[in-house]
């Protein structure tokens, strides 16, 4: 694959090293055929056994790759958890409302059916005595724009 292809397919999955220039590893300098310090994943998988395998100290291996100590000790649990897929970096963000179930919202839309004009602070105090889940007004509230947009 061509470096420039390869950079390319890197930037658009979202693995590109935020800091490259801070890799001196010598893999990364002496084949660069192979290693691409703006391959995020590579360089983290680098790190890793340049400790486990050749014993370089974590501070040493974490800062050849451009990463922080505890930065390595984040990738290391990562990989121990998930493997290869662990070196990949999650989503940022939120997942979306955590508490609003399918449960919860078909409670929801039956408590609105009953009092189309209850307040989001009692929809939510509804939702808590009923099934246990505790809901800030806000959240009902969006979820009820949400339900009503359907």
């Amino acid at each position: 694959m061509a470096e420039g292809s390869r950079w390319q397919a890197l930037f658009e999955a979202g693995l590109v090293h935020p800091s490259p220039e801070q890799v001196t590893a010598v893999a990364f300098s002496e084949h660069p055929e192979f290693f691409l310090a703006l391959d995020k994943v590579q360089v983290k998988y680098e790190m890793l056994r340049a400790h486990v395998v050749d014993g370089a100290p974590v501070v040493a291996a974490a800062e050849r790759h451009g990463y922080s100590r505890a930065s390595f000790y984040l990738v290391q649990h990562a990989f121990g958890e998930a493997g290869m897929a662990g070196l990949l970096d999650e989503r940022p963000g939120r997942r979306g409302p955590l508490k609003l179930s399918r449960e919860v919202l078909a409670f929801l839309s039956a408590r609105l059916h009953e009092r189309p004009s209850a307040s989001g602070a009692e929809l939510a105090g509804d939702v808590e005595q009923a099934l246990g889940v505790r809901l800030h007004r806000r959240t009902v509230e969006r979820a009820v724009r949400a339900m009503a947009k359907r």
